[in-house]
């Protein structure tokens, strides 16, 4: 079943109706990753992992065959340390009902998914979720896949049955939609600093000319 994503203000992020998946960003995943440089991956989905636990977005953790395959990197795991990742044997993470029981407690009908490879671990179950009646975000950029052809195909594919495809900067800022909501702006703006490349640097530039005092007039 095909899905046409929403427009409108109903088709922006809303960190009340979000969930977000991460998915197997692992030693051997990370071995084969060919279609981006493994450290911007690397640095945008811890980025967006710091801004999913500033806006209280739950998130849930999955590595597959972690005994062979390695434990979640540790960026991710020291976000969420209390957290223990949810183990599979599944390919397909939308058919362990381990991951698909918390995603449909939680209510929330957003669903944001990250992880390795965009063509197998990251298709399949966003493909069987928007079948399910989720409004299915793929955060490109906190993803990776073998080769850039590999990658390209698999978001071709899953716009085709209305995913949506979207960077990890552009969920936190939907997430925040306004810099006057400040009770998540500080800390979101902390997180920009250490994972927004040149974002960053241009808020930190930003917030340095508004502090700085106009000089008087002799």
């Amino acid at each position: 079943m095909s899905k046409m994503p929403k427009n409108g203000l109903e088709g922006l992020l809303r960190p009340e109706d979000s969930i977000l998946v991460l998915i197997d960003h692992q030693p051997y995943q990370f071995t084969n990753l060919n279609s981006h440089e493994p450290t911007m991956v690397i640095n945008n989905v811890v980025g967006l992992a710091k801004a999913a636990k500033v806006f209280n977005v739950p998130t849930i953790l999955t590595t597959v065959i972690e005994e062979r395959g390695g434990y979640i990197m540790k960026g991710l795991q020291d976000v969420f340390p209390e957290q223990k990742p949810i183990n599979r044997t599944f390919i397909n993470t939308w058919e362990d009902p381990k991951v698909t029981d918390i995603v449909k407690e939680s209510g929330r009908k957003q669903l944001i998914i990250a992880g390795l490879w965009t063509e197998i671990c990251v298709a399949m179950p966003a493909i069987q979720a928007v079948g399910e009646g989720y409004d299915v975000f793929v955060v490109t950029d906190a993803c990776g896949s073998t080769s850039a052809e590999a990658h390209d195909m698999a978001v071709r594919r899953m716009t085709q049955v209305g995913i949506v495809p979207i960077n990890w900067i552009a969920v936190v800022s939907e997430w925040q939609r306004d810099w006057a909501r400040t009770q998540t702006a500080n800390q979101l703006s902390d997180v920009l600093f250490d994972h927004g490349g040149a974002s960053g640097i241009a808020l930190a530039w930003e917030l340095q000319l508004l502090a700085t005092p106009v000089p008087k007039e002799n």
